[in-house]
């Protein structure tokens, strides 16, 4: 899992793909490593735990000179993080491969290939992998035979590149559940995980299929599908600029990505919302028809997109009138379903390479849903191409682990579809207007809160002694708490945890005292006043307050009670406005304690196995 990078050129790789490497740092990982085919038709290696930056200086030491190579960011899933589980691995001194995913039946092909004669030195299952291809490569004697072979014998998912010695200007690739995308140069040619790592390169790309194999040369992409037939993919331009990858005047790019939100919510909002009303054409040409017969929704999603659906069953639910349910993916797929007549399976996933979802959607299709809408960030990812309609977020490139930008432009594609199928199920015209004049103001009104940065940067002074928070919220406001406990865990290592406010005399409230710090979202909406109530609970025990509150909700500061206050916001559009404060929050307080804000420890960016 994690990062690959490969190059098939007439110029020296090891500045491209350690580039490329660099420009994957933010899917997470533990270890690098690079291995280049140089002029002798003999494999140079280079493995390091730790950053990219560890590998880049053992290469300075020890430089990898060659036109064709493969390199590789390691998220371990096998074997503790260390230089002998790094990729590449290698069979011999001439066959090397980068592996992306998780071979299931690893155990039983290393039995056999040990028997064989094949020695292990790691503990990963991308070793057996090499071994195999490299006992078939001795029989047939050609690479993409080797390959294509092989992998008929493999369980589970993967992406793989391989280069041999014997072959010094070819790269075999393929993939099976974890992607990979084709970067097509002129006079050389590429392949990565993701289009970021070859934007210095080239702006053109092509993705492959589930099942692909292709036999990538300096001067010729040549795929076949699972079948063994000659396929050609189309070739896309990338659309976002190449210094998304750059933090620019930013400190982190998680600040730099909670500063861009502004500017991306309007792009999900351009070309689908007119000054009064959703043009449901947006989501498909046959969305207006479809959604006419929709009675029930069922959303999957994993992490912070999961709280963006359980925003969303609020709004679908009080809307649209429309029965919702919301459920991780990684639980929906491993049990009996009931499904409900003209229920629209609902994916959401900033990646759109997320495992558990895409298998989630795969069962769904064929259990008898009626249709499949993805929400997502990314063009031509597995979840894009394998549904029938498509809301693409359009947040650019998001960098850091902790998820930002992609959270809110999620909330703005589910409000726009929540619209257009409220719409078909009675909500008048003029409701209507109101909600979409509404989220017109979001940008604003985010713009307002960032403005908030000082003194959310004061607030979090007092978190720095903390070990423990408590989030709470009501209504729709209860997934932007656990969104908010989620961001502080995940970047600052403090242990949160959030509960519907209402919930406190059954359980929580045995925490509160003056060590644990309270976070709340007051929005002006009508559970306000009941919000007051629960407020009142955590003062009468000497707990500690921060309340982020409308400024008409008269929510005041008192001992113990810190209160920031916000511009009014409407009832319907406020998840969006009040989730960027804890962004904020969390931000401050993950640097005053010195972690690592964009790649926090033991996490990755893009989740694609189990």
């Amino acid at each position: 899992m994690c990062g690959i990078v490969g190059a098939v050129s007439e110029r020296d790789v090891q500045g491209i793909l350690l580039e490329g490497l660099r420009r994957l740092e933010y899917r997470g990982y533990d270890s690098a490593g690079m291995a280049v085919v140089d002029g002798k038709s003999a494999v140079q290696r280079a493995r390091e735990v730790g950053k990219v930056a560890s590998l880049a200086a053992a290469i300075d030491t020890n430089p990898l000179s060659g036109y064709l190579g493969i390199a590789h960011t390691r998220w371990a899933t096998h074997g503790e993080p260390s230089q002998v589980n790094a990729h590449p691995h290698m069979s011999g001194d001439r066959l090397a491969i980068v592996h992306n995913g998780i071979i299931e039946n690893y155990q039983e092909l290393r039995e056999e290939l040990k028997a064989e004669g094949f020695g292990f030195s790691s503990q990963t299952d991308t070793e057996v992998v090499v071994h195999l291809i490299e006992k078939n490569f001795r029989e047939l004697g050609d690479l993409y035979q080797a390959v294509k072979t092989s992998v008929t014998r493999l369980r589970g998912a993967y992406a793989l590149a391989v280069v041999h010695a014997d072959e010094p200007h070819r790269m075999v690739v393929c993939r099976e559940g974890s992607p990979l995308v084709v970067g097509v140069g002129i006079g050389e040619n590429f392949i990565a995980s993701d289009q970021l790592a070859l934007l210095p390169v080239t702006d053109r790309f092509m993705f492959l299929e589930e099942g692909d194999l292709a036999d990538i040369r300096r001067d010729r992409i040549d795929i076949h599908d699972r079948e063994g037939t000659p396929v050609e993919r189309a070739v896309s331009r990338f659309e976002h600029s190449a210094d998304s990858a750059d933090k620019g005047e930013y400190r982190h790019f998680m600040l730099k990505e909670i500063h861009e939100q502004p500017r991306v919510i309007k792009a999900t909002m351009e070309g689908r919302v007119t000054e009064s009303r959703v043009l449901e054409q947006a989501l498909g040409t046959e969305a207006g028809e479809l959604l006419q017969d929709i009675r029930h929704v069922q959303i999957i999603a994993c992490g912070t997109s999961y709280h963006a659906g359980m925003v969303a069953r609020y709004w679908i639910e009080d809307l649209a009138g429309v029965p919702c349910s919301v459920e991780v993916a990684s639980e929906f797929r491993y049990r009996k379903h009931v499904i409900q007549k003209d229920t629209l399976f609902l994916c959401i996933s900033q990646s759109g390479e997320t495992a558990d979802t895409l298998a989630a959607l795969r069962q769904a299709k064929q259990a008898g849903f009626r249709a499949a809408l993805a929400i997502c960030n990314v063009p031509g990812s597995s979840l894009v191409r394998e549904s029938d309609l498509v809301i693409m977020t359009q947040a650019g490139p998001e960098i850091g682990v902790a998820s930002t930008k992609a959270f809110t432009t999620q909330l703005t594609a589910l409000l726009i579809f929540t619209l257009a199928l409220a719409r078909t199920n009675g909500l008048s015209k003029n409701r209507e207007a109101e909600i979409v004049k509404a989220l017109h103001l979001v940008p604003g009104q985010v713009n307002d809160i960032l403005a908030l940065d000082a003194d959310i940067a004061e607030m979090s002074r007092r978190f720095m002694d903390k070990h423990h928070a408590l989030f709470l919220g009501r209504g729709s406001q209860f997934p932007v708490a656990l969104e908010g406990a989620l961001k502080l865990k995940e970047i600052s290592y403090i242990h949160a945890e959030a509960y519907p406010a209402g919930e406190l005399k059954h359980g929580p409230l045995a925490l509160v005292d003056s060590d644990m710090p309270v976070i709340t979202v007051a929005p002006n909406n009508s559970m306000a006043e009941k919000l007051k109530s629960n407020l009142e609970e955590v003062r009468a025990r000497g707990g500690e307050l921060f309340v982020f509150a409308d400024r008409a909700a008269n929510v005041n500061p008192e001992h113990n009670t810190h209160v920031l206050q916000l511009p009014e916001v409407h009832e319907i559009t406020a998840p969006i406005v009040y989730t960027v404060p804890l962004q904020l929050l969390s931000y401050h307080v993950a640097v005053l304690k010195g972690t690592d804000v964009d790649q926090p420890r033991n996490l990755a960016k893009s989740v694609t196995v189990e």
